[in-house]
């Protein structure tokens, strides 16, 4: 099972069917705050939607197309970072990533973000990562680039939130260019 820690204090986990209370309370608590940028928010309205997301990323994870994870700091669940879309054949995969608003200002997403980056060029093989985040979103934007990620460029109302479309900034890095970030 996916396990790292990123830090004395916190570690990055392989989110399983029992963590679904605790994971949709998170998300419930700051549902108003997750809606402005997260699609799947409103059409999560249980613990039960919550489990069955739960049950369908252990399923990509055992065939090697995705992975979810939970962030927990002093064991405290915080948010949950992600490898999205998995691409064996084009050896790539996004990360999607939220947090919930008490635990942001602590570093904690750029450094789950590090770990998986880590395990994706290590021990998935993977040549590029790529992060998106909305044009407006200023904090969520703030991962990549401080992570040394090349900012591509902007997909024109790529993703549909609520009642209106996003612009998207997309993000990468490939597995050479985080080698010479890491040294």
């Amino acid at each position: 099972m996916f396990r790292r820690s990123i830090g004395p204090d916190a570690e990055l986990a392989l989110l399983e069917e029992r963590h679904a209370g605790e994971v949709f309370r998170l998300a419930d608590g700051d549902r108003a705050r997750l809606r402005l940028w997260l699609p799947w928010v409103d059409g999560t309205l249980s613990s039960d939607d919550t489990r069955e997301f739960i049950r369908r990323s252990l399923e990509q994870y055992e065939k090697g197309e995705g992975l979810v994870a939970g962030i927990w700091q002093q064991g405290r669940l915080a948010g949950v970072a992600s490898f999205v879309g998995i691409s064996p054949v084009n050896r790539s995969a996004m990360i999607g990533y939220w947090l919930a608003g008490e635990f942001e200002g602590r570093g904690l997403m750029t450094r789950a973000c590090e770990a998986l980056i880590d395990y994706g060029f290590g021990e998935l093989g993977l040549n590029r990562i790529v992060i998106r985040a909305a044009i407006e979103n200023k904090r969520s934007q703030a991962v990549p680039v401080r992570l040394g990620f090349t900012r591509e460029g902007v997909e024109r109302q790529a993703e549909w939130l609520n009642d209106h479309f996003l612009d998207m900034v997309v993000y990468s890095m490939l597995r050479n260019e985080w080698k010479a970030v890491k040294e």
